[in-house]
C-alpha cells in the first residue's frame, strides 16, 4: 500500500501519520518528490483501514500495490534512484557510466594497465574478478583476497571505484574497501547472502540469473532492500534460451521494462550476454539506445591468453572504439 500526501501538508501532521502507521507494526518508506510525498507501507498492510486513511485531511489518495516487490517498486519511489558510488561517480537519474576491466584479476601489472587504458577511454569504474565462480572445478578460480588487493592498487593509481564479485557472506570483511559488491548470476537467489548484503550500505550490483524472470530479479533486490540497503543497481546480462549461436540471449526488453517497474538503475553486460567480442559493440549500442543507465564490459590487454573468458573480452583499443561510439550515439540522441 502507498499513501500519497497532499502538497504543502504540515510536516507535523505527516510525522503523526507515520508514527501511527509504525505503531501498527509496519515499516514506512518515505519518498519526497517535487510535487508530493509518498509513504510506502512495508509489511502486512491489511492491518490498515484504507478508507480511514484516505479520509484524512493530508491524504490525497491510497493505492494498493499488487506486485510482491514493494521497496523496489516505482510506485513506492516514483523518481529514479541515484546510487552514489563515491569518487564523484553516480549511477541513475540520467547519468551514464561504463564499468570496464578484466574478467579475472591476474597480476598487478595486468589490472593496472587495463585500468589506465579504460579510464582514458571514458570508463568511470573498474571491474575485475577476484573470486570467480566457474562451471568447471578445474578452471581458474581467481586470486581471491590477493585479487582484491590488486584492484585496490589499481584504484590508488587511477582513482576509479572498483566493482568485484562476492561468492560467500563469510568473505564480506575482505570487501570493506570495495566500492561496489557484485552479486553474480549464479548467486542471484542466494537469499542468505542477499540478507547479509542488506545489512551493509555498500552499493550492490545485482545480476539477473541466467534462467530467471524480471520479477524474480526484483524480488532478489527486495531481499537486500528489506535489510535496509537501498543502494542497488540491476544488471541484465543475458538469459539462457534455446539459441546456441550466442552464449546467452541478451534480453534488451528488460531495460525499459525494469525501469517501468522499478526506480533502481539498470546496466547491461553485453560481454557475458553474447560471449563473443565482435558482438559487444552492437549490443552495447543497442543497450544504450534502449535506455540503460550504463554498461559493464570486459577488457583484457591480451585476450588470447586470458585466464578467464578471453573470447568475449575486448582489447583496450576495441574498448576505446566502443566507448567513443556509445558516447557519440548518446550525444546524438540528446542524452
Amino acid at each position: 500500500m502507498i499513501i500519497v500526501i497532499k502538497q504543502n501538508s504540515k510536516e507535523q501532521q505527516v510525522e503523526n501519520l507515520i508514527s501511527w502507521i509504525k505503531n501498527q507494526g509496519l515499516g514506512v518508506h518515505v519518498s519526497k518528490g517535487e510535487y508530493n510525498t509518498i509513504l510506502g507501507l512495508i509489511g502486512d498492510a491489511n492491518k490498515i483501514d484504507a478508507d480511514l486513511v484516505s479520509g484524512l485531511e493530508i491524504v490525497e489518495g491510497v493505492k494498493k500495490i499488487s506486485e510482491p516487490f514493494k521497496q523496489a517498486n516505482r510506485k513506492f519511489h516514483p523518481d529514479d534512484s541515484v546510487i552514489d558510488i563515491g569518487n564523484g561517480v553516480k549511477i541513475g537519474g540520467g547519468s551514464f557510466n561504463i564499468i570496464a576491466g578484466p574478467c579475472s584479476v591476474e597480476s598487478e601489472n595486468q589490472v593496472c594497465e587495463i585500468a589506465k587504458s579504460v579510464k582514458a577511454s571514458g570508463a568511470t569504474m573498474l571491474r575485475g574478478g577476484a573470486f570467480k565462480p566457474r562451471t568447471s572445478p578445474y578452471d581458474f578460480q581467481g586470486l581471491k583476497a590477493e585479487g582484491i588487493e590488486l584492484l585496490l592498487e589499481a584504484k590508488k593509481l587511477t582513482g576509479m571505484p572498483i566493482v568485484t564479485e562476492i561468492m560467500n557472506a563469510n568473505h564480506l570483511p575482505l570487501f570493506e574497501h570495495v566500492d561496489v559488491i557484485q552479486v553474480g548470476a549464479r548467486n542471484m537467489q542466494n537469499f542468505e547472502l542477499l540478507k547479509e548484503l542488506g545489512k551493509t550500505q555498500k552499493p550492490i550490483l545485482l545480476k539477473r540469473g541466467l534462467a530467471n524472470t524480471m520479477k524474480e530479479l526484483l524480488m532478489s533486490a527486495e531481499y537486500i532492500m528489506a535489510g535496509g540497503n537501498e543502494n542497488i543497481i540491476l544488471c541484465e546480462r543475458g538469459i539462457r534460451t534455446f539459441e546456441t549461436y550466442t552464449r546467452n540471449t541478451l534480453d534488451l526488453s528488460a531495460v525499459p521494462m525494469l525501469k517501468e517497474l522499478s526506480h533502481l538503475p539498470v546496466v547491461v553486460d553485453p560481454s557475458h550476454a553474447t560471449g563473443m567480442s565482435r558482438l559487444v559493440k552492437p549490443m552495447a549500442l543497442a543497450a544504450a539506445a534502449a535506455g540503460a543507465d550504463g554498461l559493464m564490459i570486459e577488457v583484457h590487454n591480451d585476450p588470447a591468453h586470458a585466464l578467464c573468458d578471453g573470447a568475449q573480452s575486448l582489447t583496450p583499443a576495441q574498448f576505446d572504439d566502443v566507448a567513443k561510439s556509445v558516447f557519440a550515439m548518446k550525444k546524438a540522441l540528446g542524452e
